[in-house]
Formats: C-alpha cells, sequence, structure tokens
C-alpha cells in the first residue's frame, strides 16, 4: 500500500478546489519548497500573513507563519514577520520580529522595508494578493482594501530578484498568481494574479506551512514540527486577542470551520510520516 505523501495529508477534507489545482503543480511541491529554502544563504527570512474578516484577522494564517517562523530560526535563518495592525501583538510574545505595514501604505513602502531588510526569501501564509484590477477581495468576493495592507507589493517589488514562496488554500491569495487562469476558469474565481516562484495549496493555509516544515524537518532529519498542544496554545491565545474563524466568523478555536479534533489530526499524520521517514 502506498505511503500517503505531504501533499495528500494537507489536502485532506478538500472542499475548494484545490485538488484541481494540484495537478498543475509539482508533485513533491512541499519538498521543492523546503529544498528552496534550504538553498537560501543565511539571513532574513521575510513571512507575510494576516486576512481580514469581518473587522479581525483570522485564525488561518497566523499559526502556519509563527510555526513556520519558529522553524526558520532552527535552521540559522532571522525571520520576520510583516502584516497589519490586526494580528496586532500576535508575534512578539513568540519572539518573533515584527513589522506592521499601514492599510494606508503604498507601494513603495513595501521597497523601502526590502531596501531596510534585505531578505534571502520571502513566503507568505493565506495573505490576500491583489487582483487584476488592483482589488483585495475576500472568498465572498468583498472588496477589502480598505482593510488591507499592501504586503503582496514586497512580491511585485520583489520579483526577480528576491525567491519567493506562496501559501494558498482558495485563490485570492499572494502566490495563486501562478495558476491564476485554472483559478479563474476550472474554479470559477477571481484570482489574485500576484505571483511566486512557488506555490504551496492545501485544504487550510495553516496545513500548507506545516507541510513545508514536515519537509524541511525530512531534508534536515531535524524535529522542526510543532505538537498539537503548541498550536493549540497559540492558536486560542490569538481567538482571545481577537482573531476568529474564517467561515463563521466567530471568536472561536476553528480554523476554515475546522476543529481542533482535526487540527490534530493533521499534525499527527504528519509527525508520523516524518517520524517512518527518519527510521
Amino acid at each position: 500500500m502506498r505511503q500517503e505523501s505531504i501533499e495528500g495529508i494537507i489536502l485532506r477534507h478538500s472542499r475548494r478546489g484545490m485538488t484541481t489545482l494540484q495537478k498543475y503543480l509539482p508533485e513533491s511541491y512541499c519538498r521543492i519548497a523546503a529544498g528552496e529554502i534550504l538553498s537560501w544563504k543565511r539571513g532574513t527570512v521575510l513571512l507575510t500573513t494576516g486576512f481580514y474578516v469581518a473587522g479581525y484577522a483570522e485564525t488561518d494564517g497566523p499559526l502556519g507563519t509563527v510555526t513556520l517562523a519558529k522553524a526558520l530560526k532552527k535552521l540559522g535563518f532571522r525571520p520576520v514577520i510583516v502584516t497589519d495592525r490586526y494580528c496586532d501583538g500576535y508575534f512578539e510574545a513568540e519572539g518573533i520580529e515584527t513589522v506592521y505595514m499601514d492599510v494606508d501604505a503604498d507601494d513603495d513602502a513595501a521597497e523601502k522595508l526590502l531596501q531596510e531588510l534585505n531578505p534571502v526569501g520571502m513566503i507568505s501564509v493565506e495573505r490576500c494578493g491583489r487582483d487584476s484590477k488592483g482589488v483585495y477581495a475576500n472568498m465572498r468576493g468583498v472588496d477589502i482594501s480598505g482593510q488591507t495592507a499592501p504586503c503582496d507589493a514586497l512580491f511585485l517589488k520583489g520579483r526577480g530578484r528576491i525567491p519567493m514562496i506562496g501559501v494558498g488554500d482558495g485563490g485570492n491569495e499572494i502566490g495563486m498568481g501562478k495558476v491564476a487562469d485554472v483559478v479563474r476558469n476550472q474554479l470559477s474565481l477571481t484570482p489574485s494574479e500576484v505571483k511566486a516562484d512557488l506555490l504551496v495549496i492545501a485544504t487550510v493555509s495553516n496545513w500548507g506551512a506545516y507541510g513545508i516544515i514536515a519537509a524541511l524537518s525530512e531534508l534536515t532529519g531535524l524535529s522542526l514540527l510543532p505538537s498539537f498542544r503548541e498550536a493549540e496554545t497559540f492558536l486560542l491565545r490569538t481567538v482571545e486577542q481577537g482573531s476568529v474563524d474564517g467561515i463563521s466568523h466567530e471568536h472561536t478555536a476553528r480554523v476554515d470551520g475546522f476543529g481542533m479534533d482535526i487540527e490534530e489530526e493533521i499534525l499527527e499524520a504528519l509527525h508520523e510520516k516524518v517520524m517512518k521517514k527518519a527510521s
């Protein structure tokens, strides 16, 4: 019996068309992304996350980003998270440097950040990217431009000179520009046009970040994945600070409608996968 891949694990429970997009990506896209990260010179890596939902940041994104940042730190990188005020205070308590971009900032603010921080790479986890009309839209097609800082400008300004990875689960995130025509024509959605060099898709973007971490663990032999308890503790804290489930818009420890039992299932499966690889 063929063992389930990392990609198979993070695409479990798919219900928003990501398995359709999978056909247009390399089979082992998490391993490719992990290998790309390991090829980077040890230096600053910018990570961006935070998706505006009903007055708050949603629960999907920050958790995957902070766990990936911690993994990068263990690998000798300096992770810096770039987000906006809706994620205020989420990451500093975890020991991760954080830069807040104003929602009224222009694209030049992104170029200034790139000049100041001189990143060796960039990763986006569930961060809205502008569409072909320059609009930031949520999964229901509602314009949230007035509540979204232009963090995607980091990817527009850095294209061709800084390697970049995008993680998404719906079609409107940074990185989905790589498969924009497929999102538009086969999923009948308005895609983000912002590209990344590599795209990682998952049923939930947090799980996409876990997939990269699992592949990094396999490639390095290091234990980099968070425990379920660590993940749950962070998620509960952000809910206390205001984050909401992207489906129900409620302040609850659910991610894209999935409860903590499913979160535990995915993390346990990835841990088991990495352990089998190590043995």
